[in-house]
């Protein structure tokens, strides 16, 4: 039985890991590109509680979440946005380079689709020999307009693998709406049938939602029946690439801002389970000082840790002949 204290303080947990990224973020410390994923917290969460830490997860540029709902080390993400020899990516990679090959979290990448085919390939490898792994790739609306991401569905669809394509569609890439981009009438989970997946479409603000049907995937998936397309709707609440809120770009409207602010997807789910007494004030505040300890030690320890020495500035890199 789901615990479902544990889905809200994950939730919680990623929004207020990300809050005080982005508060910090001013302090000129964190020098990399860093992409929040504010208002898009139920769909890691409601994914990665049907995964096994032996299941590899694939994300792109906006990260953080995929990351820790997977169980990657906070202190190591924080440290790698720092910049610090202690970070998930030795402090050479930065906010859009994470992994954490102890939980299954194996790369995010900033090249758009980039680590769709990497997913594909990975559980190719070794599927004759673990046959009940399976491989979950997190990308946003615009990827699906590169060519790889049909390669790639198609090749999955071909040799039946078991990888999930989980879309999170916030329907902007940066600046463009998705109806500037793609045909009318016609949803991202609309193609994973020309490539013989199924496919579905959910809510991805409602944490209930996207558990069922990335359950029923899921498990579907490990039990060899091939690879699906999980499109859920969602929307971010900052801009596409630092701290701040972007209205003033004029791309997208106050009121469209505001109604999706009103579906908060941690607040839907808080006021069910207040409704049905499982959530007080006496937990909620149990639950945010315990979160608040954890988000202090990370950032006191990815403070004090080292920058990487500069010679080995070309480690880990290919060879020059």
């Amino acid at each position: 039985m789901v615990d479902l204290i544990n889905l809200f303080e994950s939730m919680l947990r990623i929004r207020m890991v990300e809050e005080t990224i982005a508060e910090k973020y001013s302090e000129q410390e964190m020098r990399c590109p860093t992409h929040f994923c504010l208002g898009q917290e139920a769909i890691p969460v409601g994914v990665s509680i049907h995964l096994r830490k032996a299941d590899y997860v694939y994300s792109g540029h906006r990260s953080h979440g995929h990351y820790l709902a997977k169980g990657g080390s906070l202190k190591a993400m924080i440290s790698e946005i720092y910049g610090k020899q202690t970070g998930c990516a030795l402090g050479r990679g930065g906010s859009q380079h994470l992994n954490d090959l102890d939980a299954g979290f194996i790369a995010s990448a900033p090249i758009l689709g980039g680590t769709i085919p990497i997913a594909v390939g990975s559980v190719y490898s070794i599927n004759s020999n673990v046959n009940d792994r399976v491989s979950v790739v997190y990308f946003g609306d615009g990827a699906t307009e590169e060519g790889v991401f049909h390669e790639a569905l198609n090749f999955a669809s071909v040799k039946k693998l078991p990888v999930i394509f989980v879309c999170e569609n916030n329907l902007y890439s940066v600046h463009s709406s998705f109806d500037v981009r793609q045909p009318k009438d016609r949803n991202i989970s609309d193609i994973g049938p020309a490539h013989k997946i199924p496919s579905f479409r959910g809510n991805g603000n409602d944490i209930e939602e996207v558990m069922e049907i990335a359950g029923n995937a899921i498990n579907t998936a490990r039990d060899g029946g091939g690879p699906f397309l999980l499109e859920f709707m969602t929307y971010r609440w900052l801009e596409h690439c630092g701290p701040n809120e972007d209205l003033h770009l004029s791309y997208r409207t106050k009121e469209e801002m505001d109604e999706w602010l009103a579906n908060c997807p941690i607040r839907l789910f808080e006021n069910k389970l207040r409704e049905k007494n499982i959530l007080s004030d006496k937990i909620r505040v149990e639950i945010e000082e315990k979160i608040s300890d954890e988000i202090n030690s990370a950032f006191e320890y990815a403070k004090n840790s080292p920058f990487p020495d500069p010679q080995t500035l070309f480690n880990y890199t290919y060879p020059k002949n």
